[in-house]
């Protein structure tokens, strides 16, 4: 499979080759705040299968937290389009930034819920963690 998309201004455009490892939502409150305050949806994908075929992200990481993640983003309009964990082979892809959302055809995992907000909505059925499974 193959999964392209970009940033809501067009300055970076990627692809994703493979297998989606894991497609959920993600309820902890640093992804409230990269989503203005929504669960992030992602699917975790090879690393080596993905690459930028537009342009550079800007990276941020916190100094002040062990083993902080990386997050790579458009440094013209703040599209975060992925994160990367220093203990997981795989890119954690945000599904805003497919052009086709579509594909994603839902969570089948919701983690972090721990950080779950009233207003957070997780469909009947799917297998809810506290923390990471």
């Amino acid at each position: 499979m193959v999964f392209e998309g970009g940033c809501y201004c067009g300055a970076l455009r990627y692809k994703a080759a493979g297998k989606p490892r894991v497609k959920g939502q993600c309820h902890c409150r640093e992804c409230q705040y990269t989503s203005g305050g929504a669960p992030n949806l992602f699917m975790l994908m090879p690393a080596d299968g993905f690459h930028y075929t537009v342009g550079q992200p800007a990276f941020f990481q916190r100094d002040d937290l062990e083993n902080a993640v990386v997050r790579e983003f458009c440094k013209t309009c703040g599209t975060h389009i992925l994160t990367r964990r220093s203990d997981m082979t795989d890119v954690v892809l945000k599904i805003g930034t497919l052009d086709d959302p579509a594909r994603f055809r839902g969570p089948k995992i919701a983690i972090f819920t721990i950080d779950r907000q009233p207003y957070h909505h997780i469909d009947e059925g799917i297998p809810s963690f506290e923390r990471m499974p």
